[in-house]
C-alpha cells in the first residue's frame, strides 16, 4: 500500500497490546500503531482523536462488550474498519461480529505477516475471517441452505432472538444472558421485547411457556 495503515489497538491486557506493537514494529512501512486503549471510553476517545484506518478490537473488555463497542465506533466513524482479534474460537462470536459491521474476525494465534496481510485486504474492501473458522462458517451456511434453520424461525424469531429465548428457558437472568452473548443488558432487553411481540405474550414467563408448548427447544 502507498501509505502505512493507521491502527488503533483495543485490548484490556497490557501484555497483549505491547506484544502486538512489538510484532508490528517489524512492519512499520505497512502498519503504524497510532493509539491504544483498554476499555470502551478510552477506545472511543482515541478513535475520535486519531481517526484510524482500522481498529483492532477484542470481543471482551473488562466486562464490557467489544461487539457493542464495534457498533459504536462505526456509528461515530463509518469510514473506519473494525477487525476483531480474540482467543474466542467460536463461529457464533464471528456471526455476531459481522452483524455489528466488523470487517474481520481473527484469532490471536496469527503471526505478524499474516496480520499485516489481513489488514491490507480489509482496506481493499475484503472481509477477513481466520482460516480455522472458515470451514465451520461454510458448514453453517450449507445447513441454512438445506433448510436447517434455528429453533423458533417458524415463529418469526431471528437467530439472535432464538439464542436469547433458549437462555431464558434455561433460567438465566438478563445479566447472565448478556454475559453469555457478550452484549449489554439493554441489548438483551431489546431482544426480549421482540420475542414477546412475536410470541404475543407480555413477559418472560409467558414466553418460556410458549417455547416449551411449541417444542421450540428439544
Amino acid at each position: 500500500m502507498e501509505q502505512a495503515i493507521r491502527l488503533v489497538i483495543v485490548d484490556d491486557h497490557e501484555m497483549v497490546r505491547d506484544g502486538l506493537k512489538a510484532m508490528l514494529s517489524r512492519y512499520s512501512g505497512a502498519v503504524v500503531v497510532v493509539g491504544e486503549a483498554s476499555d470502551r471510553d478510552s477506545a472511543l476517545r482515541v478513535a475520535r482523536d486519531q481517526h484510524p484506518d482500522v481498529v483492532l478490537l477484542d470481543v471482551r473488555l473488562k466486562g464490557e462488550s467489544g461487539l457493542d463497542l464495534c457498533a459504536e465506533l462505526l456509528r461515530n466513524d463509518p469510514e473506519c474498519r473494525v477487525v476483531f482479534l480474540t482467543v474466542y474460537d467460536d463461529e457464533q462470536y464471528l456471526f455476531q461480529a459481522l452483524r455489528v459491521g466488523a470487517s474481520g474476525f481473527l484469532l490471536k494465534r496469527v503471526d505478524g505477516a499474516e496480520l499485516v496481510g489481513h489488514l491490507e485486504r480489509v482496506l481493499e474492501g475484503v472481509t477477513v475471517i481466520d482460516p480455522t473458522l472458515a470451514g465451520r462458517v461454510a458448514a453453517s451456511a450449507a445447513r441454512l441452505h438445506a433448510g436447517e434453520f434455528w429453533p423458533g424461525a417458524h415463529l418469526g424469531l431471528t437467530q439472535r432472538e432464538s439464542e436469547v429465548l433458549a437462555l431464558m428457558v434455561s433460567g438465566r437472568s438478563n445479566k447472565a444472558i448478556a454475559g453469555k452473548l457478550v452484549v449489554s443488558e439493554e441489548t438483551v432487553k431489546t431482544h426480549a421485547r421482540g420475542i414477546y411481540r412475536k410470541l404475543e405474550v407480555n413477559d418472560r414467563a409467558q414466553a418460556v411457556a410458549v417455547a416449551l408448548r411449541e417444542g421450540v427447544f428439544h
